[in-house]
């Protein structure tokens, strides 16, 4: 398990949302490019960012921030928020960012997160969002019906070698990790 500090981008803002809900968003720094630089000079290799309005409405909204952040930066970036397209993910890629994160496009487009993953590698991660044991897609708004743990299983046969999973139950809340669910994790995958 690697853990990475993340900036979730909402509004041109670093914010975090309490288990996913855009109506209880706390503001922590107007500008994610200084959160991302303090990051740097607190020790960190690598950032996790996600770009929320990307994911509530299905298609990047902050893409020039996150450029400037792996420009500022030069640390290993990892994106993921409304990343559902090729010209976005090359766009991303070309960029410089390291890893792109697929959630509602690896639910909803199987075939489509299988040609990525044969196209980038290890440039193309999922992201696992689990509310109730199912996942959640869309910026958090919308639960599938597919089982986490299977889901899990499913990415990793198409060759993905990185899964990011979310706990919607505990995000943004401050109360720690479900532990039990991330070593079920480790010992299925």
């Amino acid at each position: 398990m690697i853990i990475y500090p993340a900036i979730d981008i909402y509004e041109g803002e670093t914010v975090r949302l309490i288990r996913g809900d855009y109506a209880q968003k706390t503001v922590y720094n107007k500008n994610p490019v200084n959160v991302a630089t303090g990051f740097k000079e607190s020790g960190a290799t690598a950032i996790h960012v996600v770009d929320l309005e990307g994911a509530r409405f299905g298609e990047p909204k902050n893409l020039d921030i996150i450029k400037q952040i792996v420009k500022e930066t030069g640390l290993m970036i990892q994106v993921g928020g409304g990343i559902r397209t090729s010209p976005i993910i090359e766009q991303y890629i070309d960029a410089g960012v390291k890893r792109v994160i697929l959630g509602t496009a690896a639910v909803s487009k199987p075939g489509f997160l299988q040609e990525m993953v044969q196209r980038h590698g290890d440039a193309i991660a999922v992201g696992v969002d689990i509310k109730d044991g199912f996942v959640a897609i869309k910026g958090w708004t919308e639960i599938s019906d597919k089982d986490a743990l299977s889901f899990c299983d499913t990415v990793e046969e198409t060759g993905v070698k990185t899964i990011i999973c979310t706990d919607i139950s505990k995000d943004g809340i401050l109360a720690g990790t479900n532990i039990d669910l991330y070593k079920t994790l480790k010992n299925q995958l």
